[in-house]
């Protein structure tokens, strides 16, 4: 069963910098493509990033290109979320999900407000 737990987020002002963190188990994670994706107060749940399961692809969103890196960590069963240059616009609940089966945790929450 995929278990995914997020961890990492927050409040932060604009243009700071922030790192989600995914520990993942119950399915083989260094075999798996992963996303990060976010939902912000009543908008749609959209797709931010995503990784291959060796880390060399990886693909992101035009709002956040540039600003955000997606990783891994095999060996740790973790998946990241670096983001840089903060906007208002960030403000939402980040989720990391499995691709495949489409499952994601419970979220962690930023809030980017000065």
């Amino acid at each position: 069963e995929v278990h995914l737990v997020e961890s990492g987020g927050g409040l932060v002002e604009p243009g700071g910098s922030l790192t989600l963190s995914c520990a993942a188990s119950g399915f083989t994670f260094s075999t798996s493509s992963m996303n990060w994706v976010r939902q912000a107060p009543g908008k749609e749940l959209e797709r931010i990033a995503t990784i291959s399961p060796g880390g060399r692809m990886k693909s992101y969103s035009d709002p956040v290109k540039g600003r955000f890196t997606i990783s891994r960590d095999n060996a740790k069963n973790t998946l990241y979320l670096q983001l840089n240059s903060v906007q208002v616009a960030d403000t939402a609940m980040y989720y990391c999900k499995h691709q495949a089966t489409g499952q994601r945790g419970q979220g962690t929450q930023v809030t980017v407000s000065s």
